[in-house]
């Protein structure tokens, strides 16, 4: 029914929830995402969502079918407008922005490996040139540990496509982690050492952390988390939409009450979730009233 980059199911099934499906929507673009992309996102949720609803049984067999959650995050390697924003919040899409100095690996993972298999087909002739969904077949296989059956693609695509899908599927240079806060938006962090904090939230699952605004040339504002009780231990960043820190750092007549609300609540307990193998492992990162500082 609607065209999207991808769909993944979360393996983690929230209590009293249906299943959670989420659509994903990648912008590796020059410019600011636009209002009409989060619109058109917000279309396709609730679009599907409803056609859950009223579609319980498959007609003539009298048996319920699975029903799913379904939810919207849009990745951008440029950072999203002001409407794009204020849109996405009202309608609880999420933006990850991944614009910032931190995620420099992963944007230049991607763009080399488009560069590399777009020379090849511009110097192949038109009648030789795999398919695009030939390629996406093939690089299926390692990253979602599925059978791609015969593929047929030049040594010349094969290397691009098997050197992305080994340091994708590794993560251990990528350092993107996504945390779910108290909020209608998705945190995507970034670290360059991302199994230094996997580590350290194994053996403390749930523990206190430090929220900073740092100084980074990006589209946004980049806050940093660390340990309360162990800084040197990790450090993960990610950007929040301007909307959300105007409201945590202004100050305004009114808005210390508001500041509160986002401290206590939005930002006060972030869960991640690190799948190793089959077991999804949990972690809690709580923010401590009193230890939010703006050093940007």
């Amino acid at each position: 029914w609607h065209q999207v980059d991808a769909l993944g199911q979360f393996r983690y099934v929230p209590p009293f929830s249906l299943p959670v499906r989420l659509f994903v929507e990648a912008k590796y673009v020059a410019t600011k995402v636009q209002l009409h992309t989060v619109r058109n996102g917000h279309g396709v949720i609730h679009d599907v969502n409803e056609g859950e609803i009223t579609t319980l049984t498959a007609p003539g067999t009298g048996r319920p079918r699975t029903r799913y959650r379904y939810s919207y995050a849009i990745f951008s390697t440029a950072g999203f407008s002001p409407a794009a924003q204020d849109y996405a919040l009202a309608h609880q899409i999420s933006l990850i922005d991944l614009s910032a100095p931190d995620f420099d690996v992963l944007r230049n993972l991607v763009k080399d490996t488009a560069d590399a298999i777009h020379a090849v087909l511009k110097a192949s002739l038109a009648t030789e040139r795999p398919k695009v969904r030939d390629m996406r077949t093939y690089l299926r296989g390692p990253l979602l540990e599925m059978d791609p059956g015969h593929v047929e693609l030049p040594d010349s695509i094969r290397g691009p496509l098997d050197f992305l899908a080994q340091a994708l599927y590794s993560r251990s240079q990528l350092g993107l982690v996504l945390a779910f806060p108290a909020a209608p938006f998705v945190l995507g962090l970034a670290s360059d050492d991302l199994y230094s904090f996997v580590d350290y939230a194994r053996e403390h699952p749930t523990h206190a952390v430090r929220l900073r605004r740092v100084n980074q040339p990006a589209s946004h504002p980049v806050w940093e988390l660390r340990s309360a009780q162990h800084p040197e231990a990790y450090a993960l960043r990610f950007g929040l939409p301007e909307r959300v820190e105007k409201w945590i750092v202004a100050q305004d007549e009114g808005m210390p009450s508001r500041t509160r609300y986002v401290k206590r609540s939005m930002l006060s307990t972030m869960t991640l979730y690190w799948m190793h193998e089959e077991h999804a492992q949990t972690f809690q990162l709580r923010y401590e009233p009193g230890e939010l500082r703006l050093d940007g």
